[in-house]
């Protein structure tokens, strides 16, 4: 297992390789299919992001609400081929990771080598015990999405693998390859 702590410098992310198996401390930040278009409707419209996204890890997750005396309901990741249309752009603004599963767009992997960063695995199904490495939670940005808002999470020894890392190996085409 690799820690290491976000937000994510080049330097960390270029030393991540295709299934590396990593432990994520640090602040993350949810945003689901309808944060992604408001904020690429922002971009387009030219105006200024309401958070700043550099370096930033971006977790596909629409969190549930928090049980009594914890931080965070249920946390588990969502498919992360929803947001593929709207990646290449955020990438472009300096994000360093983005956590999701499933498989990416040959655009995406594209835009992740191009601007050396990386797309991280969380297993799906097991957002309860995802949610046990949660230290903190709120809601930062279009709190009126409900559980699709921005969330800033404070995460400790976040289970994480590497899907594409920053050269561009992607672990699917891993997999597809050793299958045929």
């Amino acid at each position: 297992m690799i820690k290491i702590t976000a937000p994510l410098e080049k330097n960390v992310i270029k030393k991540l390789k295709v299934g590396d198996e990593v432990l994520l401390s640090g602040v993350i930040f949810t945003a689901r299919d309808a944060a992604h278009k408001r904020l690429s409707d922002l971009i387009k419209k030219g105006g200024r992001l309401p958070i700043n996204l550099k370096e930033a890890v971006i977790y596909y997750c629409g969190p549930t609400p928090p049980p009594p005396g914890l931080p965070i309901g249920s946390c588990g990741p969502t498919t992360s081929s929803r947001m593929d249309r709207f990646t290449p752009e955020l990438i472009k603004l300096g994000i360093s990771a983005m956590i999701g599963k499933g498989d990416r767009s040959e655009e995406v992997r594209k835009a992740i080598k191009n601007n050396k960063c990386v797309y991280f695995l969380a297993t799906g199904g097991i957002g309860a015990l995802l949610a046990t490495k949660v230290k903190s939670a709120s809601v930062v940005l279009f709190k009126d999405l409900g559980t699709e808002a921005i969330h800033r999470l404070e995460v400790k020894d976040f289970p994480l693998i590497v899907g594409i890392d920053s050269q561009g190996r992607d672990i699917y085409a891993k997999a597809k390859w050793k299958s045929e």
